[in-house]
């Protein structure tokens, strides 16, 4: 945790750095799994690409979670963002948190003002 948390504090988007934190969640999740962690590092779509993480994303199916579907959404935008609006929607119905409620609308607002893609 405490390199994953080292790698983060680097203001460069670099390969290597998004590459490290992958190997540093790899790591974890074969010291002790964890469903949260699964999920952090499917979100690194920077190092394989949008559409791997989907896949990845997917595979986990934590349907009750808020923080799922908003990763969701976000690996979808841009992609179909008709899907990325249903994942936020979900997420927006499954969160308690009044300040990620407020993340998730602003989310959606971005949405609404772009073409949806079917």
């Amino acid at each position: 945790m405490a390199g994953i948390a080292f790698w983060h504090t680097k203001k460069e988007h670099t390969p290597e750095k998004w590459e490290s934190i992958l190997q540093l969640y790899n790591q974890l999740l074969q010291l002790q799994y964890s469903p949260v962690a699964a999920l952090n590092r499917t979100a690194l779509s920077k190092t394989n690409g949008k559409a791997a993480a989907i896949i990845e994303a997917e595979k986990l199916q934590l349907t009750a979670n808020h923080f799922y579907f908003s990763l969701l959404g976000h690996l979808y935008t841009g992609v179909d963002n008709f899907k990325a609006m249903q994942h936020f929607e979900t997420a927006l119905k499954l969160t308690r948190s009044p300040s990620d409620k407020i993340t998730i609308t602003k989310n959606l607002d971005r949405l609404k003002g772009k073409k949806c893609d079917h």
